[in-house]
């Protein structure tokens, strides 16, 4: 994929850069707000254009106050249709266990397993998040110890802990209930999720102007 040049959107005095994977989640509601970072899909691409971007805003003396990522996620524990503010993510690709390591332990790195994201709406539900390369469905939830799934949430938090920038997660969950035959599985609720996640975005702006986001700490 092609870098973007996309700058953080300016909200109550903050820089913010909002990223998202594709923009068949991106629809009228989100476009009205802001112009997002769009990675592609799965963990190598989100990390590699989220560190793209934020390398760049580095060099240019522009790098964000806040990072938001969100898009949809599958559940089968939350409901379908809500969004949800993520509490924290892990990495279900990771299994070094063959060399002692516990399963989703990075080897080596010095981060744990599952990493803590700040919480800025009171209002909004709490869940956690695995994320990895596969699209889960069925009984393949049974493996999955996280409320939601996803393809690029912990990738781009990784890029944002490299450069000292913090991140909040939200996320729409659009399938999970039954399983998931096909795209159209997973688009149906798209659009309901564009204008939720739309309107999550706006408790956000209020806590931002409010100055709510004092206690906000870079996961690095």
């Amino acid at each position: 994929m092609q870098e973007q040049v996309v700058k953080p959107t300016s909200i109550a005095g903050m820089q913010v850069l909002f990223v998202m994977a594709i923009d068949h989640e991106y629809g009228p509601h989100l476009s009205a707000r802001m112009t997002p970072l769009m990675t592609g899909v799965g963990p190598v691409e989100a990390a590699i254009a989220a560190t793209a971007c934020l390398q760049r805003l580095e060099a240019s003396g522009q790098l964000p106050d806040l990072v938001v990522t969100l898009g949809s996620a599958g559940s089968r524990r939350c409901r379908m249709g809500e969004v949800y503010q993520v509490e924290s993510v892990s990495w279900r690709d990771m299994d070094a266990s063959r060399l002692g390591f516990a399963r989703g332990v990075t080897p080596f790195a010095d981060h744990p397993a599952v990493l803590q994201l700040p919480m800025l709406l009171p209002d909004l539900p709490r869940a956690s998040l695995s994320t990895g390369g596969d699209v889960i469905g069925g009984e393949d939830y049974a493996r999955i110890d996280a409320d939601l799934v996803d393809m690029e949430t912990y990738a781009v938090l990784r890029a944002c802990q490299r450069f000292g920038v913090p991140m909040i997660g939200l996320r729409g969950v659009s399938d999970g209930a039954d399983e998931l035959e096909g795209m159209s599985g997973w688009t149906e609720l798209l659009a309901l999720l564009d204008e939720r996640l739309a309107i999550a975005l706006d408790k956000l702006a209020e806590v931002l102007e409010r100055g709510l986001a004092d206690s906000l700490t870079a996961n690095a």
